[in-house]
């Protein structure tokens, strides 16, 4: 049997994704062949395919950070699930494909019935959510929050969640976004016409308790500008020094981790020796995973069940065919996507596809 799988095959722009036809993947001991239905795609893939995010793989490789699919094939020692069983898993890379085999600790049951396109946005989008909000920010019922890039995937699962918590929200965005981001109960704002630290302490009067910040850079202090004496910005993604500011040369493929990570570095110490108690502390998915692989799994039961119980409900901005994730990246790096942009398998049964 063969099946379709994307291939980076060098670094570069989106003309590097190529769609593969081969032999189906076969599980070695411990492994479990599972059919994708829908695949996320997120802006690590697409740092991924310039060779610039920390997790990239050499070339050639197949992106994919999270997926949902069903179990097809057991290797040997692999016990407890069953073939057609619907499962979820965030591997990292590799999730462009038809088929892939994962190591069973990797997989999480899925609820039956659920759509695939919305459980998949859970995986990498509101479990990044879920943690921040819990773990890193550790909110409470009544506090504020500000919401970098609150339209997109992330940002409107921190708003549903956010809200669930009982915040006061208020999220950037473009004048696209801002429908959304109101519907979802947050007050917007105008990042390309309005300068939100001026906006936040006019709407609060003395600033948020917690920003959440995927740009990073410089653009860490000017959220730390935005927040009440006690506060803390959690950093993620850091899109900016990825791309521009810290970990990249010009070359695609070369990273300068150190300087980037001295540079953030440099921001969590000055939150702590400055004045105002004003943190800025780091978070990162994969980190968190390997080191409480547990958790991991606890937080995203935790939000199927949410979706199965209708208190979610994540924003699926298009679904594309898996051969056309070229066209799927192409959308997401042209900005404005407001909720999750997803691949879905041709062949895969369920609801979603």
């Amino acid at each position: 049997m063969r099946h379709t799988r994307i291939v980076v095959t060098q670094y570069g722009g989106p003309q590097v994704l190529q769609v593969l036809e081969e032999a189906c993947p076969e599980p070695g001991p411990g492994e479990v062949r599972v059919r994708v239905h829908a695949a996320g795609v997120a802006l690590p893939d697409v740092l991924a395919r310039e060779g610039i995010h920390p997790e990239t793989p050499t070339p050639p490789f197949t992106p994919g950070w999270d997926l949902v699919g069903e179990v097809d094939r057991l290797g040997d020692g692999v016990s407890g699930l069953e073939p057609g069983q619907l499962v979820a898993a965030m591997p990292i890379h590799g999730a462009y494909a038809e088929f892939v085999c994962l190591p069973q600790r990797e997989l999480v049951p899925v609820p039956p019935g659920l759509d695939a396109a919305e459980a998949v946005s859970l995986v990498l989008n509101y479990i990044t959510a879920y943690q921040m909000l819990r773990h890193a920010a550790k909110v409470q019922a009544g506090q504020r929050a500000l919401i970098h890039g609150a339209a997109g995937g992330v940002g409107t699962a921190l708003l549903q969640l956010g809200r669930l918590a009982g915040l006061e929200l208020y999220g950037t965005c473009s004048a696209r976004g801002a429908a959304t981001v109101s519907g979802l109960g947050a007050t917007p704002i105008d990042y390309r016409h309005q300068d939100f630290v001026k906006e936040i302490h006019r709407l609060t009067d003395g600033g948020v308790d917690v920003v959440f910040d995927p740009i990073g850079g410089a653009h860490l202090w000017r959220s730390r500008q935005a927040l009440r004496p006690g506060g803390r910005v959690v950093g993620y993604g850091l899109a900016t020094s990825l791309r521009g500011e810290g970990l990249t040369s010009s070359r695609p493929g070369r990273r300068q981790r150190f300087r980037g990570t001295a540079i953030f570095g440099l921001y969590i110490l000055g939150g702590w020796l400055l004045p105002g108690r004003k943190r800025v502390v780091p978070y990162s998915i994969q980190t968190l995973k390997r080191l409480k692989p547990d958790l991991f799994r606890q937080d995203l039961i935790a939000l199927l069940d949410l979706l199965q119980r209708q208190q979610i409900a994540p924003i699926v901005a298009c679904r594309f065919p898996l051969a056309e994730a070229r066209q799927a990246q192409e959308l997401l790096e042209k900005g404005g996507v407001v909720g999750k942009i997803v691949l879905l398998c041709q062949d895969a049964s369920g609801k979603g596809a």
